[in-house]
């Protein structure tokens, strides 16, 4: 269901995104890989790293990505606390409606700072959200933000050139680069 439900958000969001060639990307929350896999159509010969906290998503995208599994695309089990790649490894950072489950989110924000290059991109697709929403009471530990708390919590993480992008009625898609 994620990979069908958030390819509309992910296909729009990417589209903020001047891909380059050979570029070393993340996704942050891979979820079944399909975001995986439009990473690696947007770059030729890149390297997409995928991780995810939940073993059965991590066993799906490497299902749906098997055809250049450990060639063109690695994923793994990991959380966004503590992510196992070295400082200035990726050139982008994606986060497809996962911040909502990041535990100490700043703490989070600064791993992904880590590990993106000097002028790296972190990229945040969500559905606009409020404190408010449905959603939250309905499902276990999910915190809804805003955009603007999201540009906010990047802004305060050292990121730059922050920018929010809107599609209605609720698609927002939150951009920052490293120094």
């Amino acid at each position: 269901m994620m990979n069908f439900g958030h390819a509309p958000l992910t296909n729009w969001g990417l589209g903020f995104v001047e891909f380059q060639k050979g570029w070393t990307m993340l996704d942050i929350g891979c979820g079944g890989g399909a975001t995986l896999k439009r990473l690696t159509k947007r770059s030729e010969w890149a390297q997409v790293y995928g991780i995810d906290i939940s073993e059965e998503s991590v066993a799906k995208a490497r299902k749906v990505n098997a055809n250049v599994l450990d060639k063109q695309v690695f994923v793994c089990q990991g959380s966004a606390e503590k992510l196992p790649y070295e400082d200035g490894k990726f050139d982008l950072v994606t986060a497809v409606e996962t911040v909502y489950f990041w535990p100490n989110l700043s703490d989070c924000l600064q791993e992904v700072r880590r590990v993106l290059k000097k002028g790296g991109k972190f990229a945040i697709m969500v559905e606009v959200l409020d404190a408010d929403s449905v959603w939250t009471n309905v499902v276990e530990g999910m915190t809804a933000y805003s955009p603007e708390q999201l540009q906010s919590l990047l802004n305060e993480a050292g990121f730059i050139q922050t920018k929010i992008h809107h599609k209605k009625p609720s698609y927002a898609a939150i951009i920052g680069m490293k120094p």
